[in-house]
C-alpha cells in the first residue's frame, strides 16, 4: 500500500519529469559517453518506467480513479520532455474556441510557482505575480486578456476545474500538458511530437527523452507535428509511420512555429518582423532553445551570441548584467515566457533594445479537425 501511495501522488514520475531531468540534460550527454553511466541511467529507466507503467495499471482497474466533471476536458500535452510547443498549441487552442463563442477555460500544475496549496486564477490582468501562479499560466493569461480566459493554477487540476466551472461557467477545458496527469478525466487527448526530435533515442527517463512509453500514443485523440518545417519530407514520413504502428487511425496534423512581430519592452509597442535587421543577441530558457534561433536565423538575423539557461529559468539581476554586459550594443531578442520572470530592476540594466519575439503555432493544414476534436463535434 505504501508503494501505491507513493505511486499515486506521482513521485516516481515527477522526480525526472521536471525538477531533476531539466538541469540534468547536459550531465546525460557525457553520461551516455560511458558505458557504466548508461548502465546506471537503462537501470533508473527501468525503474521509472515500471512505475509509469503500475500508475497506468492502477487507474485501467480502477484502484485509482480518475474525477470526472461536469465540462469537456481536453488534453494536450506530449510523451516526450520538452521542447514541442504545448504553450503556443494551447493559447491556439483557446483563442479558436473562444471565437467560436464557446468558454474556455485553462488548467495548469503551474511549474515552479511558490504558493501552491491554493487554487489561483488568473483572469483579466489580475494582480497576480508570475511567482504565484508559474510563468507559463502567467504568460498565457496576459496573452489570452483580450479573449477573457481564465487560467487556473493548481496541483489539483481537480479543483482547478471545480473552481473554473462554478466562477466561470466554463463548457471545455484545456488541460495544459496533463497527459500523465491521471486524476482528472479527460475527453481527448492532443499529443504534440516535435519533428526535430520526436523521441530522442527512444529510451525512458532519465536514459531517453521520453515520459511515457511510446505505446502511450494509444491514447492520443489527435497528434500535431510540431516545428514540422525543420524537418524533411521523408523525416516527417517516417516519424508518422512510427506513430500510426501504434494508433493506426490517427489523424496527424503537421504545424510549425511561425514568428509573428517583435515587441519592443522599453517602449511598449509591436514591431514589425522586418524592423529589425542584421547582427543581434539571443537568450532564452526553453525546453527546445534551438527552434527558437532557428527561427531568428530564418528571418536573415545573424546571432553574433546566444545564451541558452535552462527551461523555466527565474533570472537573476546578476544574468542580466551579463546579458548588458556582453551584447556590446547589439539588440537583445527573447521570449514571452522569459520576459515574465526578470527581476525587479532590470530596467536600471538594460535600458535600450530589448525585444520579445511574438511566436505562434500555425497548423498547415487541418484546422477544422484540431476545432473537431477540441469541441468533440
Amino acid at each position: 500500500m505504501l508503494l501505491l501511495n507513493l505511486l499515486k501522488k506521482n513521485i516516481i514520475f515527477w522526480t525526472f519529469e521536471k525538477g531533476v531531468f531539466m538541469d540534468f540534460v547536459k550531465l546525460r550527454e557525457k553520461m551516455l559517453k560511458n558505458k557504466l553511466a548508461c548502465i546506471f541511467l537503462a537501470i533508473c529507466a527501468f525503474i521509472y518506467g515500471l512505475g509509469v507503467r503500475l500508475i497506468l495499471f492502477c487507474y485501467k482497474k480502477n484502484i485509482f480513479k480518475s474525477k470526472k466533471v461536469s465540462a469537456r476536458v481536453v488534453c494536450i500535452g506530449n510523451i516526450t520532455a520538452g521542447g514541442t510547443g504545448k504553450t503556443t498549441a494551447v493559447l491556439l487552442a483557446a483563442q479558436l474556441l473562444s471565437k467560436a463563442g464557446v468558454k474556455t477555460a485553462i488548467i495548469s500544475r503551474g511549474y515552479k510557482r511558490d504558493k501552491k496549496e491554493k487554487v489561483k486564477v488568473l483572469f483579466d490582468n489580475d494582480m497576480l505575480n508570475w511567482q504565484e501562479t508559474g510563468d507559463e499560466p502567467y504568460m498565457m493569461s496576459q496573452l489570452l486578456a483580450e479573449y477573457k480566459v481564465p487560467v487556473a493554477v493548481s496541483a489539483s487540476r481537480y479543483e482547478a476545474a471545480q473552481e473554473v466551472i462554478k466562477e466561470f461557467k466554463s463548457e471545455i477545458l484545456l488541460l495544459d500538458d496533463g497527459l500523465q496527469h491521471h486524476k482528472l478525466k479527460r475527453d481527448a487527448n492532443i499529443v504534440l511530437v516535435n519533428a526535430r526530435d520526436p523521441f530522442g533515442n527512444g529510451k525512458m527517463l532519465p536514459y531517453g527523452i521520453l515520459r511515457e512509453p511510446l505505446s502511450a500514443l494509444k491514447r492520443a485523440s489527435l497528434v500535431i507535428l510540431t516545428h514540422s518545417n525543420l524537418a524533411s519530407e521523408s523525416q516527417k514520413a517516417e516519424i508518422k509511420e512510427k506513430i500510426k504502428s501504434y494508433n493506426e487511425d490517427i489523424d496527424i496534423l503537421e504545424a510549425i512555429h511561425k514568428p509573428d512581430y517583435f515587441y519592443d519592452v522599453i517602449n511598449r509597442s509591436k514591431m514589425a518582423l522586418d524592423d529589425i535587421k542584421g547582427e543581434v543577441v539571443s537568450f532564452c530558457g526553453l525546453g527546445d532553445p534551438a527552434s527558437f534561433e532557428q527561427i531568428l536565423k530564418n528571418l536573415g538575423l545573424k546571432i553574433k551570441q546566444t545564451w541558452r539557461f535552462k527551461d523555466h529559468n527565474a533570472y537573476t539581476l546578476e544574468e542580466i548584467k551579463s546579458l548588458a554586459g556582453f551584447r556590446k550594443g547589439l539588440p537583445l531578442i527573447t521570449t514571452f515566457k522569459d520576459y515574465v520572470k526578470f527581476p525587479k530592476g532590470w530596467q536600471e540594466i538594460i535600458k535600450n533594445k530589448i525585444y520579445i519575439l511574438a511566436i505562434n503555432l500555425e497548423i498547415k493544414e487541418g484546422n477544422e479537425t484540431f476545432l473537431k476534436v477540441l469541441k468533440g463535434k
